[in-house]
């Protein structure tokens, strides 16, 4: 017998697709926004905290998460389909590695923490890439966001994996040097 799962964003698609689901099915006359447990098109029941309240910050961290993704996602088109698609991708790739902090905060299965950090290392990559394929600056070297800073003491209590993230880099046609 094969073994499938699908990997952290796919049971996230899959519960909003459900919850999307159901409002169709109830005649919601706007599905998307009127979907039960959806608050700014996040699926609020995943952060339930009265039924797992041990993952009460993990659910908060990744509904943030989710939330400013689809917000940043959310662009006025320019006219320039390279520069809309990187200001489209930006938020999308800074919402995945929000999202793999979150796992690295809470997370316990070393397999898919492994995951997290790869997430963090290839989403950041590419936005750098797309910056620079734009002609940006890429933006000054910082630790990841799992490390713990130049000079501060782990006293072996807290994982590194603690510390906040880089602030999120935002992409606006203002910023653009073509």
């Amino acid at each position: 017998m094969v073994e499938r799962t699908l990997p952290p964003a796919g049971l996230i698609a899959l519960a909003a697709a459900l919850c999307l689901f159901q409002s169709i099915r109830a005649g919601a006359e706007d599905p998307v926004n009127s979907a039960p447990g959806l608050v700014s098109g996040v699926h609020a029941d995943i952060c339930s905290v009265g039924q797992y309240p041990g993952e009460a910050p993990f659910l908060r961290e990744n509904a943030a998460a989710m939330s400013t993704m689809m917000a940043g996602m959310n662009v006025r088109p320019t006219g320039d389909v390279d520069a809309d698609f990187a200001a489209m991708m930006i938020p999308h790739h800074q919402g995945a590695i929000d999202m793999a902090v979150a796992e690295l905060r809470h997370g316990k299965n070393e397999q898919l923490r492994r995951i997290a950090q790869e997430i963090i290392v290839d989403q950041q990559q590419e936005i750098v890439a797309m910056r620079v394929a734009l002609g940006q600056k890429p933006p000054p070297s910082a630790p990841a966001p799992t490390q713990v800073p130049a000079g501060a003491s782990s006293n072996g209590s807290e994982p590194a994996s603690t510390f906040s993230p880089p602030e999120p880099m935002s992409m606006s046609p203002s910023t653009k040097t073509r």
